[in-house]
């Protein structure tokens, strides 16, 4: 896979197999929804982004974060299947921490299943993110994020708890062996 928003970059890699691409812009920028269209076997990930990277936390979203992100999802999938890219290419992420105060970002995984009703399968990147260390911290300093590697484990378990299909994790082995036990549990 790839994260870019960039079509030059996007066209690039799907000409040289790439299977996926993951785009914080959510094929918003000029192209990238065409050259997607072109590669019919690409999966795609639409990512919710409040603003741009420069000013996304600067000022953060106001109003219902899940509702706000369930439309802005609902009509990038509603667009780009009249672009003819096939609903069962898309994956959603609901942005987790791009542009969303850290009560936001909670809200969203408490409430990430209703992002189920869209019919497509959720993807949710908790893993180190600052939303888990300003609740980690110790005599009012943050971690590092080197050390949320209990806290991102935890957030990817209960993502996956709250319907993700996928999770993106830095700590591989450690989440691994978690969902191990949260899938015995299940069984």
């Amino acid at each position: 896979s790839v994260d870019t928003c960039k079509p030059e970059v996007m066209q690039a890699v799907l000409d040289l197999g790439v299977d996926i691409v993951n785009d914080i812009w959510a094929l918003r920028q000029a192209g990238a929804e065409s050259v997607v269209a072109a590669h019919p076997r690409c999966g795609v990930c639409l990512m919710h982004m409040h603003r741009d990277p420069q000013s996304m936390q600067e000022h953060t979203m106001t109003g219902d974060v899940l509702q706000t992100v369930k439309d802005f999802l609902a009509d990038r999938l509603r667009t780009l299947t009249v672009q003819g890219v096939a609903a069962d290419r898309l994956v959603l992420d609901p942005g987790i921490g791009f542009g969303k105060t850290v009560a936001q970002n909670f809200r969203l995984l408490a409430r990430q299943a209703d992002l189920l009703q869209l019919g497509r399968p959720v993807l949710a990147g908790w893993s180190r993110k600052s939303s888990l260390g300003s609740v980690m911290t110790h005599d009012g300093v943050l971690p590092e994020p080197f050390e949320r590697q209990a806290a991102s484990v935890a957030a990817a378990l209960l993502a996956v708890q709250q319907g993700a299909s996928v999770v993106r994790v830095h700590d591989v082995k450690p989440t691994v062996d978690a969902l191990k036990v949260w899938a015995a549990v299940q069984a």
